[in-house]
């Protein structure tokens, strides 16, 4: 498979498949494609791996598009202003991404549920709670909401990121949500209560402008309902 990824700041990636070469997606995702690429909607692995999708943020059914008689031409474009990051997947190295991150891959790479290690990161990780592990071997693209900025953390090492700014991280790191210390710094410091501590070893990938936040600032501007 071949691909180029194009435009900002709503970007599309289109993707050259050989004969037989299939990609998977979420529905909604395709934006347009050659004649000779034959859609196919399934569960693609079973109700369970269906519905550990769905709480990932991942539509229950998937999306395949295989080229027949010929080389076929198929594009996914974002939904959001930001990046599509691709990621190589190898058995060695599996990602994960943030909830409703994937946006398109090779049929090869498989996709899960990944929950956080620890108690704290369910009821207070926001959007880094259930995340997206994506396994296998392939091409797999990523919507990054905003500009990526992207750290390699060493053995042992830290960074504290605000909640949602996390997009995707090697599955080799772990994640823990703590609180933002002293009383005063959680009601004036203007920032969410818990942050997300990301250690390494493994590669982090930000995001400086996660939808979330985005909503939050819209909020103010729209009236209000009354009764």
């Amino acid at each position: 498979m071949r691909y180029e990824i194009m435009g900002t700041p709503l970007p599309v990636v289109t993707c050259y498949l050989a004969p037989g070469e299939t990609m998977i997606t979420e529905r909604g995702a395709m934006c347009w494609m050659t004649p000779n690429m034959k859609m196919e909607t399934s569960a693609n692995g079973g109700i369970g791996k269906a519905l550990g999708r769905m709480l990932s943020g991942d539509s229950f059914f998937q999306n395949r598009y295989t080229a027949q008689g010929g080389e076929g031409m198929i594009s996914f474009a974002s939904s959001f202003p930001g990046s599509i990051i691709p990621f190589t997947i190898t058995p060695d190295r599996p990602i994960v991404v943030q909830k409703a991150g994937f946006l398109a891959s090779e049929q090869s790479v498989e996709l899960s549920v990944f929950f956080q290690q620890k108690l704290g990161a369910g009821f207070f990780g926001g959007e880094g709670f259930i995340m997206q592990r994506l396994s296998g071997r392939g091409i797999a693209f990523v919507e990054i909401d905003g500009h990526c900025v992207e750290y390699t953390l060493g053995p042992g090492q830290s960074m504290v990121i605000d909640t949602g700014y996390l997009a995707a991280m090697d599955a080799s790191c772990s994640v823990e949500i703590r609180s933002v210390g002293g009383l005063k710094n959680m009601v004036f410091g203007g920032e969410e209560f818990f942050n997300t501590i990301v250690t390494g070893p493994g590669k982090i990938y930000l995001q400086t402008m996660p939808i979330s936040a985005v909503a939050g600032a819209l909020k103010p501007f729209f009236p209000t309902s009354s009764n």
